[in-house]
């Protein structure tokens, strides 16, 4: 199958537009809603990828609402765009973990430094798995298999990641 061109983070904007014409504002909060376990999108990245996919065709822009917000509405175009996307290979995860990076330093932390480090992201991961895991019941219980086993993923990463966190050096 032909590359379709298209990023990560474009792919899925068309993949939430399958739900209905959104505005910017509205595709961040449904991006937060179903993917923030586990893939994370910036406004800036929402902001920059829309006029581009308007640009090749993907997607169109719909008339001005409140506030000069500008919904946009997938086309016939994007819609087999996104279906060849999904037939892609996806490529090699990127690990991208701000505490380990910050650990691979620890020589240049302080011992409080280290330890408030790594209690934050405990904190942190801890909170983010109790989500994960009601928000993976909760697909479950409305019948979205697929939602449910990527939220999965969300729930072995973070628990993957406190299982780490008790064996980092704090000092």
């Amino acid at each position: 199958m032909a590359d379709t061109g298209i990023n990560p983070t474009a792919a899925a904007l068309l993949g939430l537009l399958h739900e209905g014409p959104m505005t910017g504002g509205q595709l961040m909060a449904a991006a937060e809603r179903r993917l923030a376990p586990y893939w994370s999108m910036t406004r800036s990245q929402v902001y920059r990828e829309l006029p581009a996919l308007a640009d090749q065709g993907l997607v169109r822009l719909g008339k001005p609402g409140p506030r000069s917000s500008q919904p946009y509405a997938l086309t016939a175009a994007g819609k087999r765009t996104f279906s060849r996307w999904l037939t892609e290979m996806p490529g090699r995860d990127t690990v991208r973990n701000p505490t380990a990076l910050r650990v691979a330093f620890g020589p240049q932390h302080s011992a409080t430094q280290m330890r408030t480090l790594v209690s934050s992201a405990n904190d942190y991961h801890t909170e983010a798995l109790a989500s994960a895991r009601e928000q993976a019941r909760d697909a479950k219980k409305a019948g979205d298999s697929y939602g449910a086993a990527a939220l999965e993923f969300a729930v072995a990463y973070h628990k993957a990641a406190l299982s780490w966190l008790k064996s980092a050096p704090v000092g």
